[in-house]
């Protein structure tokens, strides 16, 4: 979007060169660099370019109609105005120039996920092709398991009528103060992404409102929508924690699996040999940063950076206390909600705002984060996971394969979506405590879902359509590195059908995981994983419980899904 600003006033002449400036400050401050051109009373500076036709022209002042440059869409706004808050004047400008109908619409996105693997691209494409379906322009920036990806230029963001945030965790939305913003679930992306495009355009709110009578009606628009929304927000608070703790308990997972494999399961207690240095690194480092990380990045997800060192100090308080992943969960939403609470009720002089976020909110959210583990929650919280440790670690048989059912199950009935993370982030936490089955069984059924529906396109291929066919061997490489989005494709065509029985094959890949005693020390890699020494134990019996789970997937499938035509 191109914006140009024109103040002009015959009689007066201090006021106007005021209101460009101000004008030019504000807009500086979101990013922007529009020309302004000044008209006073015999003298124009700053003259717009004549070969350049603006998307949205802001007059300031009364110009004439004969003497205005042409303009996609013209707006109107006073002097006095500028000179009371022009941060709101050019606010409510860019809220109105967005619903401009000159030519295609501009759109700019994010998208991200827990993992940054699957539902990242995944929701970027059907953003993209909605985009296309619209005849829309758009520029999708993925933050991934790699970093961020194809990154906005500031350039893009100013031009852009709508930024939609399609994301799982938090994102900074630092960039977009200004920009009319829609933040979604990954999933509205994935299933229709010009319904979710076309709800931005008529919905999205102006993000960074710094005016009185604009920050009022947002709190008002926001307000009636809290209930609904806090439990997608918890959600996402917890899966920005678990997205940021699986690099530790990856890398330390791996580590600890090739010191068991150099120097055997004793490897720990070799001192000064390559084994133990191994065996270091991956338990008494990354592993003990998993807690303090896990809750630091919960805090800041809810309060920004002003909660995440309170949350990381409960989080090492919650590892020393023995509450572990359960301990720091609870420290990362006491220290957020409180930094939160805090920063909105604190009010210090004009002078002294500058020291929240960088002595007091730490300071007192940390006190009040210390406090809470230390006397309230923390005993509690580890008795509780002592119990469950000691209940998991004593299933056998039935129950350990109820268990794995349970767990793989899940994994199965959104395939990416809230519960499969559900069912991820408990054994994910659980490898903190030494608990190593329950992740064995949620990677088992999450490969399942992929590889059985590539069996079931060779086996049946009467029930698939050319198009699925041709995909299945794409979507078995998916399953073999635990991606369970690869099987969503089939599910959308028919899900009442297809559902079903991939929880009937990712539960028997859990339940029989679990009999037989299998084990997961790193929370992802699926079968590359399964080929380092130690990483996974009964590998093979592991391995033919993602067979069973397949085959059991892909029959299920021939007796649910019709013949085609």
């Amino acid at each position: 979007m191109i914006l140009a600003i024109i103040v002009a006033d015959r009689e007066r002449t201090t006021q106007p060169l005021l209101a460009a400036e101000a004008l030019r400050k504000a807009a500086a401050a979101r990013g922007l660099t529009p020309p302004i051109e000044v008209r006073v009373s015999g003298a124009a500076l700053g003259l717009l370019d004549p070969a350049v036709t603006p998307d949205v022209l802001l007059v300031v002042g009364d110009v004439g109609a004969e003497d205005e440059p042409k303009a996609g869409r013209r707006l109107q706004a006073e002097i006095d105005a500028v000179l009371q808050d022009a941060d709101a004047v050019l606010a409510r400008a860019l809220e109105q120039s967005a619903t401009s109908s000159g030519g295609p619409k501009r759109v700019v996105a994010i998208t991200s996920c827990p993992t940054g693997i699957a539902h990242t691209f995944m929701a970027a494409e059907g953003l993209k092709q909605g985009a296309e379906k619209l005849g829309y322009d758009i520029r999708v920036e993925t933050q991934g398991s790699v970093g961020a990806r194809d990154g906005l230029t500031a350039e893009e963001i100013a031009a852009a009528d709508v930024v939609i945030i399609a994301a799982d965790t938090q994102v900074d939305l630092s960039r977009f103060s200004g920009k009319r913003v829609l933040n979604s679930p990954t999933k509205p992306a994935i299933n229709d992404g010009a319904a979710l495009i076309s709800k931005a355009l008529s919905e999205a709110q102006v993000h960074g409102v710094s005016n009185a009578a604009d920050a009022a009606s947002a709190a008002s628009a926001s307000a009636s929508s809290d209930k609904a929304a806090a439990g997608a927000g918890i959600y996402k608070h917890l899966m920005t924690g678990v997205s940021f703790m699986l690099p530790f308990v990856v890398a330390g997972g791996l580590l600890i699996a090739l010191a068991f494999a150099v120097g055997g399961i004793y490897a720990g207690d070799q001192e000064g040999t390559f084994a133990h240095a191994l065996f270091q690194i991956g338990a008494k480092a990354a592993f003990t940063l998993m807690v303090p990380a896990l809750a630091g990045y919960v805090a800041f997800s809810i309060a920004d950076r002003p909660g995440l060192a309170p949350g990381m100090i409960g989080g090492v308080l919650a590892s020393q206390i023995g509450a572990g992943f359960l301990g720091g969960i609870l420290a990362g939403f006491i220290a957020g909600y409180a930094v939160r609470y805090m920063s909105r009720w604190i009010r210090l002089p004009q002078g002294l705002e500058g020291l929240k976020p960088v002595l007091l909110l730490p300071l007192l959210g940390t006190l009040v984060t210390g406090l809470a583990m230390i006397y309230v929650v923390g005993q509690p919280t580890a008795q509780a996971l002592a119990a469950l440790t000691t209940w998991l670690q004593s299933l056998q048989g039935g129950g350990a394969s109820t268990l794995g059912a349970i767990l793989g199950g899940m994994e199965a009935v959104d395939m990416g979506g809230p519960v499969n993370k559900a069912a991820y982030a408990f054994a994910t936490g659980l490898l903190t405590n030494g608990v190593y089955g329950p992740m064995a069984a949620v990677m088992a059924g999450g490969m399942t879902p992929p590889l059985g529906l590539f069996l079931a396109t060779r086996l049946f291929p009467a029930r698939f359509t050319k198009a699925e066919r041709e995909s299945g061997p794409a979507t078995a490489l998916l399953g073999l590195a635990f991606i369970t989005e690869g099987a969503l494709p089939f599910a959308a065509r028919d899900p009442l059908r297809v559902i079903p029985a991939l929880i009937a094959g990712s539960a028997t890949a859990g339940a029989v995981s679990m009999a037989v005693g299998a084990q997961l020390r790193a929370p992802h890699g699926g079968i590359f994983v399964m080929l380092i020494p130690n990483a996974v134990s009964h590998v093979f019996a592991y391995a033919l419980a993602i067979a069973a789970g397949s085959l059991v997937s892909a029959l299920a499938l021939r007796g649910l899904l019709r013949r085609l035509a």
